[in-house]
C-alpha cells in the first residue's frame, strides 16, 4: 500500500499530514508510531489526518501523538493542517478556514504564505478556558487549553533538564490519571516569555507546543512567547470567569512531500 503524505512544521514542532478526505483513514497506533519514528520512519512529533468536511466546516482534524495515540488538540498541528487544507483547495483557496477537532470547532486564517519559500504565518482560534479551572499544583498552574498543561515559572529556562524534570512532573499523580504536558517558562527583561515544553505522547522535549504556548500566556499574562523553534503571539479576552477569543499566531512551513509504503 502506498500512501502520499506531506511533512510540515510549526516552529519546529513537526508533523506528517495525510489527506484522508476520499480514502478511509485506518492506520493503527503501531503504524502511526513507526511513521513518526525518527530512525525507522519519516520522523515527527505527531501525525494528522485531514478528514471530510461536515456541517458546514471545511474539514475535520484527527491528531495522533508520535506514540500513535490520539489527542484532542494540537495548536501547532492545527495551524499546519490549516495550510495543508488551504493548499489542497479544501476552502476553495480562501485563507479563512473553519474546522472541527476533537475539542470542538476552530477557525484558522492563513495570514501569509510564500509559495517559493513554502512558509508562512497562520493564526488559529483555541478553546475558551474557564478561570476557575486554572489551579495551582506542583509549584505551577494546571489548565486545559485543548489538552492539559502544567506551567512552571523558573529563573533560567536554559538550565532546566527538560526531558528529565519534565518526565517526572508529567507522570505525577497530582496531574491526573493521564498526566499533562509540562512547560517551563522564564520572564524576560523585554516583557516577553521564553518557554520549553515536555510533551506527553512524544515523551520528550519538543521545539514548540501551541497549546503549551497558549497555556503559558494565560498563566503569565504575557503575549509574546519564544519557543526553541520560533516565536508566537497569543491574544485573548479576559473576563472575571474565563479567557475567551483565544488566538494563537505563529510560523508554518512545508518541508517535503513523499510516499509511505505500508
Amino acid at each position: 500500500m502506498t500512501l502520499p503524505f506531506q511533512k510540515f512544521d510549526g516552529a519546529g514542532n513537526d508533523f506528517v499530514l495525510i489527506d484522508a478526505r476520499t480514502t478511509p483513514f485506518n492506520l493503527s497506533a503501531k503504524q502511526i508510531a513507526r511513521i513518526c519514528h525518527r530512525r525507522f520512519g519519516v520522523g515527527a512529533d505527531g501525525l494528522m489526518a485531514l478528514l471530510p468536511a461536515t456541517d458546514g466546516y471545511h474539514f475535520r482534524m484527527a491528531y495522533y501523538n508520535s506514540d500513535g495515540l490520539p489527542a484532542s488538540m494540537c495548536g501547532n498541528g492545527a495551524r499546519c493542517i490549516s495550510v495543508f487544507a488551504y493548499l489542497l483547495g479544501a476552502s476553495a483557496m480562501s485563507p479563512n478556514l473553519h474546522f472541527l477537532a476533537d475539542d470542538g470547532p476552530h477557525h484558522a486564517q492563513v495570514l501569509k504564505w510564500d509559495d517559493h519559500l513554502q512558509q508562512g504565518v497562520v493564526q488559529v482560534s483555541m478553546c475558551d478556558v474557564e478561570a476557575s479551572s486554572v489551579r495551582p499544583v506542583l509549584g505551577g498552574y494546571l489548565l486545559n487549553t485543548g489538552v492539559p498543561h502544567l506551567v512552571v515559572e523558573v529563573d533560567d529556562v536554559e538550565s532546566i533538564d527538560v526531558p528529565s524534570r519534565g518526565r517526572v512532573l508529567r507522570f505525577d499523580p497530582a496531574l491526573g490519571a493521564e498526566g499533562a504536558n509540562v512547560n517551563f517558562v522564564q520572564r524576560m527583561a523585554d516583557g516577553s516569555l521564553r518557554i520549553r515544553t515536555y510533551e506527553r505522547g512524544v515523551e520528550d522535549e519538543t521545539f514548540a507546543c501551541g497549546t503549551g504556548v497558549t497555556a503559558a500566556s494565560i498563566v503569565t499574562g504575557i503575549h509574546t512567547i519564544h519557543a526553541v523553534g520560533g516565536s508566537f503571539e497569543v491574544a485573548y479576552t479576559t473576563t472575571p470567569s474565563a479567557y475567551t477569543q483565544v488566538m494563537l499566531t505563529g510560523p508554518v512551513q512545508r518541508n517535503f512531500l513523499g510516499n509511505l509504503y505500508l
